[in-house]
């Protein structure tokens, strides 16, 4: 597992359980108590997570102290790989629900090259990304701007999703797990993404690898309720994603096609 993903990884296991230990992320992690309080004092100088005694605390609710502004670079190579590959899954002249986060801005990248789309979009950062795209009639679904995040979120962004039906929904996630199924770390976001599930004909959910065997706060789904997954190739390579094989193997066995890139 590459630095990067391990900071995101652990950045996002801390602010799951609030407070965990060294040994704790170690064993999750797969490296060791060195490792860990190396990245964990990297986390603290950026303000993300506050070290005490064996272990460390989350400083805010998931992603409220620039979650996304912290993760944006990190593995931007591979989301925007991942991001083309969902991109060309999307048919065009569909209408398309983009969901938010640090991988669904590569997918918006590069949606334009499946214009015409009608693309309502979950986050302002995607608005941005879409806003003068060629081909594209953009939609920006109401709703509260979670603080760090930019996702939209709350009853205006569940009522305007009710009231409208897509082909596709675009989504990412925090966490896909054998058992638990699909997760997130923020429970306004994976309301948000059970309406989109419900509003959409065909699913594709996309995620970097470190999400296969996380099991984060709040579950969404379970694995059959998406029809495809985009993932990097690094999934399948237990020496590196633990629950990377376990996790694929999963996914097929509920009707899921995994395309890893």
């Amino acid at each position: 597992m590459g630095v990067a993903d391990r900071l995101d990884l652990t950045l996002r296991l801390v602010q799951n359980a609030e407070r965990v230990t060294v040994a704790e992320l170690a064993s999750r992690l797969g490296v060791s108590e060195m490792t860990v309080r190396r990245d964990l004092d990297a986390l603290e100088h950026k303000g993300l997570v506050r070290r005490v005694h064996g272990g460390a605390v989350a400083l805010a609710p998931a992603g409220e102290r620039d979650g996304f502004a912290t993760r944006e670079a990190w593995q931007a190579a591979t989301k925007d790989r991942l991001g083309a590959a969902t991109a060309a899954l999307v048919e065009p002249g569909s209408r398309v629900l983009l969901d938010a986060g640090t991988t669904t801005v590569h997918v918006a990248a590069h949606l334009a090259e499946r214009a015409p789309l009608t693309v309502a979009v979950l986050s302002l950062q995607t608005a941005a990304a879409l806003a003068d795209a060629p081909g594209i009639d953009l939609l920006v679904v109401g709703g509260r701007s979670r603080p760090g995040e930019r996702s939209l979120v709350g009853p205006l962004a569940l009522q305007t999703l009710a009231s409208l039906r897509f082909d596709c929904f675009v989504m990412s996630i925090g966490g896909v797990h054998a058992e638990h199924g699909w997760s997130e770390f923020s429970l306004d976001d994976a309301a948000v993404k059970r309406a989109g599930l419900v509003q959409s004909t065909r699913t594709v959910a996309i995620a970097d690898a470190t999400k296969l065997g996380v099991r984060a706060f709040s579950r969404v789904a379970p694995l059959g309720a998406v029809d495809a997954f985009v993932t990097d190739a690094a999934a399948d390579d237990p020496e590196t994603h633990p629950g990377g094989p376990e996790t694929l193997a999963a996914l097929t066995e509920a009707g899921v096609r995994a395309h890893l890139i």
